[in-house]
């Protein structure tokens, strides 16, 4: 019989209201769990019950538990063997929360509320108290987690490194400031991207990518074939001294982004058409005569996204290297902005932190 056919529409009928529904099920989940708890006492003892016991241990009775679920909060009878070896799975010993509450708890924490605020939200919707110590224990596991995820060794070899920085409030001394999570996402040999780590700092800057990529060392990463970032002032040096045989490609959306930031409106199609030809050539040779086409026409009233160009060519068309089929994921860094918009949607609610 499938799951969905225990209950016909007939009975299910008889519910007038959530609330009779949710008794229902709650009484449900009590009766479901206590005989749960008698098979696996059953599979403890290697006897079902009113059979004679063969290992000298034998059922004892049984002790009343409050546990806590979705459906609110209920006692049921928890079976004892006689010499007290039996340690339930289900509801584990000193544990009284089951159904997911604790994973309920983590998703609260992870959406940036404070352990108050998810007592309040745990009271609120289901119905009984959670104390700040019990969810502090909770997210203290979150913690230790995040920090042997953060120095977990590393590949030795990564095909791409995409980094980049994502900003957020922070209240520090009282006071709210401005603190950037820097980025770094792998592609390792076997085709799987990573995300290598999150590191917390102050506003992006060279110096700080120097200690992500020192970091990086450490945890086992010899070698970055390429790494693809923004046109941050001093970043390329940063890489080739801790990496020194790494290509070092600036996204190229990053660079048309700053290259139009003054283009007015009438100018701004075909500006952007003309400066496609740039990066769309199918080679670099081709690419540097779409350079001089694009200033030719535009150098007189656009000069400084000229020599934006001019000034970071090498590094701008790094991807001319590599094929065809490779290089729009070389040179850009999307991959990662879209890692960073998946974060600002999980804090967006969060003013600060």
């Amino acid at each position: 019989m499938k799951k969905e056919d225990l209950f016909d529409d007939e009975f299910l009928k008889q519910f007038k209201s959530g609330e009779e529904l949710s008794s229902f099920l709650k009484q449900l989940q009590k009766r479901g769990l206590e005989k749960m708890l008698e098979g696996e006492l059953d599979g403890h003892l290697d006897y079902v019950k009113h059979q004679k016991s063969s290992s000298g241990n034998a059922r004892n009775g049984y002790s009343q538990k409050k546990v806590r679920s979705s459906f609110g909060e209920d006692n049921i009878k928890v079976p004892r063997d006689r010499d007290g070896s039996f340690n339930p799975m289900i509801v584990p010993k000193r544990q009284n929360m089951v159904d997911g509450i604790e994973n309920v708890i983590v998703w609260l924490y992870a959406k940036g509320m404070s352990n108050s605020d998810i007592e309040e939200q745990i009271s609120e919707v289901y119905g009984f108290e959670v104390s700040t110590s019990t969810i502090s224990r909770i997210t203290d596991h979150i913690s230790n987690d995040i920090v042997a995820w953060q120095n977990r060794p590393l590949e030795p070899v990564y095909l791409i490194v995409w980094m980049d920085g994502i900003v957020f409030k922070v209240r520090e001394n009282s006071k709210v400031v401005n603190k950037t999570v820097y980025i770094a996402v792998g592609l390792r040999r076997d085709g799987k991207k990573e995300v290598l780590g999150l590191w917390l700092g102050k506003n992006e800057s060279a110096a700080f990518w120097m200690s992500v990529l020192t970091d990086m060392k450490a945890r086992g990463v010899e070698d970055i074939l390429i790494t693809a970032t923004d046109n941050l002032n001093g970043f390329t040096d940063t890489i080739k001294n801790v990496f020194p045989e790494s290509t070092t490609q600036i996204c190229v959306v990053h660079q048309i982004r700053n290259a139009c930031k003054y283009v007015v409106w009438k100018d701004k199609k075909a500006f952007t058409k003309d400066m496609k030809l740039i990066y769309d050539a199918p080679t670099k040779q081709a690419a540097e005569a779409a350079l001089e086409d694009f200033a030719h026409r535009w150098n007189d009233k656009y000069s400084y996204a000229i020599k934006s160009w001019r000034d970071n060519w090498e590094d701008l068309t790094a991807f001319y290297e590599f094929p065809v089929e490779i290089r729009r994921i070389i040179y850009t860094t999307n991959l990662i902005e879209n890692l960073n918009g998946k974060i600002r949607k999980y804090t967006k609610n969060k003013l600060s932190f």
